[in-house]
């Protein structure tokens, strides 16, 4: 397929900053992170894994905001994807299980424009239990996760990434569920980083700690937890009024360099994230991805988001990081606001005292 390099299009006239207080709880830094991430995946969720981006053009052209995704998906590989649960442990599929095997069937069929994917949804329970219990207890998270995915309808994806289904393998064969995480080198380890940084605050004094444990709970690759702890890193000095640019090149030195985006400056999105650096899910390329896109656009949230999406592959989990780099750094613009479907859920986390103060 020729790249003709396509951008991202112009922000439409209602992308303007948060102006009435309907939306003031996605003003703190911390939170607008974790927003920007679940706006990120919600775009990118109809053209989800689409490689073959001439087929995302052609079902989606000129992508500009939430949309509903196609019945049926180009590049879908569900045909071929198999899971068997070992026992009544193991069932997380539930009504879904008939679509597995099938042909052309989209991973995220079932979803509306602005809803998030399954990852993003367990990052905001993620989010609600911390906030809760005013701490994060990695029993307790076991706990509302395994319930969650166990409990049909509780969110009416299609598609269930790997480490689920290795995780409650392990869970059927009697693991407990401290011991059931298995080593995954995928960038959705990385979704639940900024509803953990949301939740408990950038100057938490075991912020990077807790994050390591939370990812180590489900991804124990030594990649994914280094990329982890990078990206909270980032987002700590980003939301306590640091520069994302500056913030990029001194934390993430592992993973890009100042003369790679020099080098890369004049390319457009989609040679450098689709040539350059992969659009699949693995940690090496799509974590790397996310950082150069986040400083492409390091000032314009909406482009930011758009161009992840129109970039195809992972852009989902991509986007989480993506999103939630430059929410961090950006206001939100009110259309995305309005349009997600988990805005009134996160206004009700994230309206309550915060962790350590009187309800």
């Amino acid at each position: 397929m020729t790249d003709r390099g396509a951008s991202p299009p112009a922000p439409l006239p209602l992308d303007r900053p948060n102006d009435t207080d309907r939306f003031a709880w996605a003003d703190d830094p911390p939170v607008r992170a974790f927003v920007g991430a679940l706006v990120a995946d919600a775009v990118a969720m109809p053209v989800h894994w689409y490689y073959d981006r001439a087929a995302l053009d052609r079902d989606h052209p000129g992508l500009s905001g939430y949309a509903a995704p196609k019945q049926v998906h180009p590049d879908s590989i569900l045909w071929r994807s198999r899971y068997e649960p070992a026992g009544p442990e193991g069932e997380i599929l539930h009504d879904q299980a008939q679509y597995w095997g099938q042909r052309g069937i989209h991973y995220h069929q079932r979803l509306e424009a602005g809803e998030n994917t399954l990852n993003s949804k367990l990052a905001i329970e993620l989010a609600a239990l911390v906030r809760r219990n005013r701490h994060w207890d990695a029993e307790r998270w076991l706990g509302e996760y395994v319930a969650f995915m166990r409990r049909p309808g509780s969110h009416r994806d299609t598609y269930v990434e790997e480490y689920h289904r290795h995780f409650f393998t392990n869970l059927a064969h009697g693991r407990k569920p401290i011991n059931c995480g298995v080593r995954d080198e995928h960038i959705g380890g990385l979704v639940p980083v900024a509803a953990l940084v949301a939740a408990l605050g950038d100057r938490h004094p075991d912020l990077r700690g807790i994050v390591r444990e939370h990812v180590n709970l489900t991804h124990k690759d030594r990649d994914v937890l280094a990329a982890a702890d990078v990206l909270v890193r980032i987002l700590v000095r980003v939301c306590r009024g640091g520069a994302l640019r500056e913030a990029i090149l001194e934390e993430a030195t592992d993973w890009i360099s100042a003369a790679k985006l020099a080098g890369w400056a004049d390319l457009p999105d989609r040679t450098v994230v689709g040539t350059r650096l992969s659009t699949a899910c693995y940690i090496p390329d799509a974590f790397p991805a996310a950082l150069v896109l986040a400083w492409r656009h390091h000032d314009n949230f909406a482009a930011g988001v758009l161009a992840n999406a129109l970039c195809g592959g992972d852009n989902c989990h991509r986007g989480a990081v993506v999103g939630a780099l430059l929410g961090a750094a950006n206001p939100i613009p009110r259309r995305f606001l309005e349009g997600l479907r988990a805005g009134a859920t996160i206004e009700d986390i994230f309206s309550r005292s915060p962790p350590g103060e009187s309800a």
